[in-house]
């Protein structure tokens, strides 16, 4: 095989073997519960404020070119349908898959790459103890869990966001706001929308996991590994996206 595509299919190979390593103890008892409460816990902590930082001015710069768009051709009052589609179908997952890449895998990466240098995935092995089981599961299920919530809490700041600023800077009627949100966002655009925050989770914690887990070196290969997981998480999880995005309106379509 040629040695310069041996590298990154290796790679790629044991990433999915990670996978199926994560799916296998998944299932498998006992289920480090007190590891999934820390590791939510965390990664809420680190991701909190930047998504609240993102998610505001996303939501207001969206809901202005909107308003100004649907100004031109007089259907103002429909202002709420499009800041309720564009908060739950694209707003809501882009935010977070920003954070749940950029603040939350990077939090995983760092610190199982801290753990790998210092040896300790190897004293676990030795003693017997499965460091899939222990470490990398609670942690992939914390990101799939904080990320499903990240995106609750974006679609609300959204739809909040939009009201305020439609209503009180670009004085559209509070009513036909209110009565537009569920014209175009239905149960189905908020259940594919959690189904991409789920994903997301899930994609980034993996990442994360694997790189921190591969590190080789010292402390500098753990910063080499933490960038590699945000340019990874991104690339991984934009593609996840527009797959989602597109299976989404085929099957919504009415």
């Amino acid at each position: 095989m040629n040695p310069v595509l041996a590298v990154p299919l290796r790679a790629v190979g044991g990433f999915f073997e990670l996978t199926a390593d994560v799916g296998r103890a998944a299932f498998r008892r006992p289920f480090q519960a007190r590891e999934f409460i820390d590791q939510s816990w965390f990664i809420a902590r680190v991701s909190l404020v930047p998504t609240l930082l993102v998610a505001i001015p996303f939501t207001v710069l969206v809901s202005f070119t909107l308003n100004i768009l649907l100004r031109e051709i007089g259907a103002a009052d429909l202002s709420g349908a499009g800041a309720a589609f564009g908060s739950v179908t694209q707003v809501g997952p882009i935010v977070t898959v920003l954070i749940v890449a950029g603040a939350g895998a990077t939090a995983i990466c760092a610190d199982l790459g801290a753990r790998t240098i210092r040896e300790e995935i190897d004293a676990m092995r030795v003693l017997g103890i499965d460091p899939v089981q222990r470490l990398v599961v609670p942690r992939v299920l914390a990101s799939m869990f904080v990320a499903l919530m990240l995106n609750s809490l974006v679609c609300t700041i959204g739809i909040a966001g939009g009201f305020l600023f439609s209503v009180f800077l670009q004085d559209v009627n509070p009513g036909a706001f209110v009565n537009g949100i569920t014209l175009l966002t239905h149960l189905p655009e908020l259940i594919i929308s959690e189904v991409k925050a789920g994903l997301f989770g899930l994609i980034a914690g993996l990442v994360a996991c694997y790189l921190g887990l591969n590190v080789k070196g010292g402390p500098k290969s753990v910063g080499d590994a933490v960038n590699q997981t945000v340019v990874f998480a991104f690339m991984a999880l934009f593609v996840v996206n527009v797959v989602v995005t597109a299976a989404g309106i085929k099957f919504t379509v009415r």
